[in-house]
């Protein structure tokens, strides 16, 4: 059951990400669509709520919990990024804006933003873990909470292997290539 409801957490977060960018640009209704994307959290809300009446109606705490933990760590740390980068090109795209800036490519200021998107999965492993420890102490049963213990652990291997990829970018941060002009560099700096 809660795989099946995380499946469909996913896929409402995209179809109401598309109705509230539609509403928002092709309908020329902004309001509308502005209340559609602020009913993405609710998605989650009701994810938790679900896996909380799982453990509480006796469910063995199983992946599936864990899972759903991960899931909503997830959408806390990097949704606002996904829909604000989206509804930038909608912007552009059917609402006549500039086109939206690219993340920078070279230098600090590639690791910079690396090291931005890497605190979203760093928010989203706290969130999880809180989650998860919560979940454990709701429980209250050593016997029966390995299984979400050892979700604690993917979350901080994800968040590790993400920081490390982001540091790999201030350590070695590439390098404009010899065409490429300060102009563009420029325009770089002004993203972050």
């Amino acid at each position: 059951m809660i795989v099946a409801l995380i499946a469909a957490c996913e896929i409402g977060f995209w179809v109401l990400l598309a109705a509230g960018l539609a509403f928002r640009y092709l309908l020329r209704m902004p309001r509308t669509g502005l209340v559609l994307l602020l009913c993405e959290p609710l998605l989650e809300v009701v994810l938790l709520v679900a896996t909380a009446l799982d453990l509480k109606n006796g469910a063995e705490p199983n992946w599936t919990h864990g899972l759903a933990a991960l899931y909503i760590g997830y959408t806390v740390g990097h949704g606002h990024r996904t829909v604000k980068w989206l509804d930038g090109h909608a912007a552009h795209r059917f609402g006549g804006a500039p086109p939206p800036l690219k993340p920078p490519r070279y230098g600090m200021a590639r690791a910079r933003h690396e090291g931005k998107v890497w605190t979203g999965t760093l928010t989203g492993a706290v969130v999880a873990t809180v989650l998860l420890q919560l979940a454990i102490w709701y429980v209250d049963d050593p016997s029966r909470v390995s299984s979400l213990e050892s979700w604690r652990y993917v979350a901080w291997r994800a968040a590790g292997i993400h920081g490390l990829v982001a540091l790999s970018y201030a350590i070695w941060p590439r390098k404009a290539p010899a065409g490429e002009s300060e102009v563009t560099l420029e325009k770089e700096k002004v993203h972050r």
